[in-house]
């Protein structure tokens, strides 16, 4: 008999210790995948980004008609007077921002500006309050753009001052930084009777 020229195979014979050796090689493995699956949250936001990239439509915006406002109207409703949209914190999902007062049948009640993003069930939630009613002020221009809210405020320098005929004016903008609105303000001014 002839030696081979061809290198010795051993390694080819297979045995039950290395048929074992191999299955536990591959349960680490299967194990490791499993504890390294990546947040759900996160995978929801790329997800998102990911459909706005490829012309997908992202989720809605909420809808501030199923919102329930920290508004008090004295048992009386609310009315929802302008809303905007936009994705204010760069999740990749839109948020809306609405202004609401309560419902008046004559002059121009104080308003509220609210941030509502969608909730875990159907119904959108506040999740921040920019102007209060309690400050009484009215809400003039309104946008939100690039991720910013801007507003023009018309507010009253003492009681004095006819509920009807605001003397004050201010500017303002709010962008999301730190995870909370902050707030700037533009040109303020008073006006003359």
């Amino acid at each position: 008999m002839q030696p081979s020229e061809l290198p010795d195979l051993a390694h080819t014979d297979t045995s039950p210790l290395h048929w074992l050796a191999t299955a536990a090689a591959m349960a680490a493995v299967v194990a490791a995948a499993g504890l390294l699956q990546p947040d759900p949250t996160a995978s929801a936001q790329t997800h998102d980004r990911v459909a706005a990239q490829h012309g997908t439509a992202p989720a809605p915006a909420p809808d501030p008609e199923g919102a329930a406002f920290p508004l008090d109207c004295g048992g009386q409703e609310y009315t929802v007077v302008k809303r905007a949209t936009g994705d204010l914190d760069g999740d990749g999902r839109p948020e809306t921002v609405a202004v609401v007062r309560c419902a008046a049948g004559s002059g121009t009640p104080p308003s509220g500006v609210y941030v509502l993003t969608r909730g875990s069930g159907a119904a959108p939630r506040v999740v921040a309050t920019l102007v209060d009613p309690a400050q009484q002020m009215s809400i003039g221009d309104f946008t939100v753009r690039d991720g910013a809210v801007s507003a023009t405020l018309f507010g009253y320098s003492s009681d004095d001052v006819p509920r009807c005929c605001p003397d004050q004016q201010e500017d303002v903008t709010w962008r999301w930084r730190g995870g909370a609105f902050v707030r700037t303000t533009g040109k303020a001014t008073t006006q003359s009777a």
